[in-house]
């Protein structure tokens, strides 16, 4: 089977048992940390750069909204590297190109810093992309790969805080490094980080490879490489200003079309670049491809939606505009603390339910602040929104591969990366069209406070949405590691 894996250097995790359990968790939590902090690094890099576009822009005297091409290029490339990743791992094996994936997402960030022309830079970002999308998918298999089910929660409840955190930091910090010092140091600050990550992994990551080798399928690869990058520049394009709509829904027919030839193909051929084995699970298509991607993309869309509305709505400094978004930041960091619990008392159904309840009130309740009212309401509106968005996040993931065999965990996690960079793009495409289809019709020149509420209650309504995905799990979905019982009826 081609998910089978040995290690060249360890043995495959160890059996459960009393004496060996604490090392067991002691060794999957060390993983999980060196795991989270390349994802860190990537998802900080994907949004620090937001807030420095337009000194970047003037330093190569071109324009900022050429200079949006940094993160197109970057997005681009992750979303059609990222299909290749689980091959390259079952043939060069997960610790080796983990390990390369970082130096040389390393290496291309120093190079962002140090570039001397504006293709140069862009040559660099797109490097930067493709390691990315090596590192997502195979770091979370890494994961999968050297934990207990019965340590599953906790590793992989540590694998989210990058996701929750990174891109509210990002955009206040980038613009504190852009004031304070320069632009170029966005990307030197990777170094020291990138370093320590890849001696990290070379110690302490097993080199597991796929036991039985396969051709690599350069059919699906392209068939998959094109459609997610149609729909990923579709989904930039919807959001907008620039573009003209024809082609972001030319695009995404595109997208549409190649990427029912991709499925097609990848269902039919002795030896695909993924198998889509893992559909057939149900938490796993609840969690990540129907209600969990409805929730993951509004939820996606807040993070983008605040630091607009407090520096163009409220007319506030990036500094201000920054503080208010630590407070959206603790309560996600506060979550955390009790997520787990929670979880085991109420199970996974009930907190998904009742939570994405929760949570798409508090992205609507964002619509409702504003200079006019009380901070303290704002900051209690902010609190509510960041901890239910850390909630649902981290039992999202939960749910997502609570069923999956350990034969399926490769194709899982390239499967969940790509799903988790649409609905990313989604959220932040959803909340830039509502955004600019509010002040066009408004015939404002400039965006307002109503466009952002406008926006806000729409994100909203989206989350609740996927309520009706979460409602067809089973009662004891993912019980086996959360450690719910349910009562006995």
């Amino acid at each position: 089977m081609r998910s089978s894996v040995h290690s060249a250097d360890d043995a495959s995790p160890a059996k459960p048992s009393a004496a060996l359990g604490t090392q067991v968790s002691s060794r999957s939590l060390t993983i999980a940390l060196i795991v989270a902090c390349a994802f860190f690094m990537e998802n900080l890099d994907a949004t620090i750069i937001v807030t420095a576009i337009p000194p970047i822009a003037h330093s190569f005297a071109t324009t900022a909204t050429r200079m949006s091409l940094a993160i197109t290029a970057y997005v681009l490339a992750t979303a059609a590297c990222i299909p290749a990743s689980g091959w390259i791992a079952d043939r060069v094996g997960a610790r080796n190109l983990f390990a390369a994936a970082i130096g040389v997402f390393t290496l291309a960030s120093m190079t962002c810093g140090a570039a001397p022309t504006f293709l140069a830079f862009i040559g660099a970002r797109v490097v930067q992309g493709a390691a990315a999308a090596m590192m997502s998918p195979v770091g979370r298999l890494v994961v999968l790969r050297t934990t207990e089910k019965r340590d599953l929660m906790g590793a992989l409840s540590t694998l989210v805080w990058p996701a929750l955190f990174a891109p509210v930091i990002g955009p206040p910090l980038g613009g504190f490094i852009t004031t304070s010092l320069s632009w170029r140091w966005i990307f030197y600050v990777n170094v020291p980080l990138g370093v320590a990550g890849v001696c990290l992994v070379l110690a302490f990551i097993p080199n597991q490879k796929a036991a039985q080798r396969t051709a690599f399928d350069a059919r699906g690869f392209v068939l998959m490489a094109v459609a997610l990058a149609c729909l990923t520049y579709g989904l930039d394009a919807v959001g907008s200003r620039d573009i003209h709509l024809a082609l972001a829904a030319g695009l995404m027919l595109t997208a549409a079309a190649v990427g029912y030839l991709a499925v097609r193909h990848l269902r039919s051929a002795a030896a695909p670049l993924v198998r889509l084995a893992t559909l057939r699970v149900h938490t796993f298509v609840v969690g990540c491809v129907s209600g969990g991607n409805v929730s993951r993309a509004a939820i996606s869309a807040t993070p983008f939606l605040l630091p607009l509305m407090f520096e163009v709505g409220f007319g506030l400094s990036p500094a201000a505009a920054g503080l208010l978004l630590l407070v959206y930041m603790a309560a996600n960091l506060a979550m955390k603390a009790i997520t787990n619990p929670i979880l085991k008392r109420y199970g996974m159904r009930a907190v998904l339910i009742v939570n994405c309840t929760i949570a798409s009130l508090g992205i609507a309740a964002c619509a409702l602040i504003s200079p006019a009212v009380p901070w303290v309401v704002s900051g209690l509106i902010l609190v509510l929104a960041g901890a239910s968005r850390s909630m649902q996040l981290t039992s999202i993931t939960y749910v997502t591969f609570a069923d999956i065999e350990p034969e399926d965990r490769s194709d899982a996690s390239v499967i969940s990366s790509l799903a988790q960079q649409i609905s990313m793009g989604m959220g932040v495409s959803l909340g830039a069209l509502m955004l600019n289809f509010s002040r066009a019709a408004r015939h404002a020149p400039s965006l307002g406070l109503a466009d952002f509420r406008i926006a806000f209650v729409a994100a909203g309504a989206l989350c609740a949405l996927s309520i009706l995905s979460y409602r067809r799990l089973a009662t004891n979905a993912g019980a086996e590691i959360s450690g719910h019982r349910a009562a006995a009826h």
